[in-house]
């Protein structure tokens, strides 16, 4: 089985250093901060910052990159793994599952995360779109992931906390799985199409060997 995998919010909480960044970004241009910013997690920046801007693309443009000014630096290191995560990706490793990160994070600022995580080395592929790019993109990236590990749908699983995650395997025929640790609702990831929703990491290798066992 290839299992594709969110990265904000299914293998780490990135609270703390995205929020941090945003409020960065956003001091930066004098616009205040909203006060809960948990929604702000898996949609792409400009898809959040554009309504606080006014839709003026050249703010907008210029957030981004204050937020990648800090994220560069501090962001990317402030974060934690979710309890439960690293005995998950040791079990699915041990059981010949492949394995890839798929993210709405540009890849440069995806990278240095995962290869410090002490189960990076299990992951194959990284994908993140350009940091340029307005779109989450999830639907291409695990296009491209089928064609990278000649993955038929079938064979394949997106797990991931947003309903991005789960429309993006959708519009590949793949199942998505809904994890509830992160910071999406079981409404969202219902909503969104997943095949089925976990509450906690333990649960998934379980899920995969009793309904979808490796090719």
């Amino acid at each position: 089985m290839l299992c594709l995998f969110d990265l904000d919010g299914t293998l780490i909480d990135s609270q703390a250093g995205i929020s941090a960044c945003i409020r960065h970004a956003l001091t930066k241009l004098g616009v205040p901060s909203p006060a809960d910013l948990r929604a702000w997690i898996g949609p792409p920046l400009r898809h959040n910052f554009a309504p606080l801007l006014g839709g003026d693309a050249e703010r907008v443009e210029a957030a981004v990159a204050y937020y990648h000014e800090r994220f560069t630096t501090l962001g990317w290191r402030e974060h934690s793994i979710y309890p439960g995560v690293e005995d998950m990706m040791v079990a699915l490793h041990a059981a010949g599952h492949r394995l890839a990160v798929v993210t709405s994070k540009p890849r440069q600022h995806a990278q240095p995360i995962v290869q410090a995580l002490p189960f990076g080395h299990h992951f194959e592929k990284l994908y993140g779109p350009h940091p340029s790019s307005p779109h989450s993109e999830k639907a291409s990236m695990i296009a491209a992931a089928l064609a990278d590990f000649g993955a038929a749908p079938q064979e394949t699983v997106m797990i991931g906390d947003r309903r991005f995650d789960m429309e993006g395997a959708l519009a590949n025929a793949v199942a998505g799985i809904g994890v509830l640790w992160g910071f999406g609702s079981r409404e969202e990831l219902e909503a969104a199409g997943a095949q089925v929703v976990i509450e906690h990491p333990a649960h998934l290798p379980a899920y995969l060997d009793a309904f979808l066992p490796p090719a």
